[in-house]
């Protein structure tokens, strides 16, 4: 069993940042996918950015304001999130997913608020 566990969310003014954290219970890094979705009220989860051997995509919406970043030494994966938007208020989710089986696993999601 892998836990997640996502810190750093809270409420932010418009343009503002905030760095999300995603840390692992055990090292699973180098056999894992890691991405970080979001969820806002209403509407279904949606991919952010995904990271997989050195290289990260990011949804259109989120490109050149997001920056997502992994430690493998440390089993750690941040969300840095600059020029924050009202439409990026969602709860933020980190998720693993193992390279071969294709398990997934979930954290319990941090709220992300943007708002003036």
């Amino acid at each position: 069993q892998v836990q997640l566990v996502e810190s750093g969310g809270g409420l932010v003014q418009p343009g503002g940042s905030l760095r999300l954290s995603c840390a692992a219970s055990r090292s699973i890094f180098n056999y894992y996918t890691m991405g970080w979705y979001r969820q806002a009220p209403g509407k279904q989860r949606e991919l952010v950015a995904i990271t997989s051997d050195g290289i990260t995509q990011y949804t259109d919406s989120v490109k050149g304001r997001f920056t997502a970043s992994r430690d493998n030494a440390k089993n750690t994966m941040d969300l840095q999130m600059n020029n924050l938007k009202p439409e990026d208020t969602a709860v933020y989710y980190c998720n693993a997913r193992h390279v071969y089986s294709g398990i997934n696993y979930w954290g319990q999601g941090t709220p992300v608020t943007v708002s003036s």
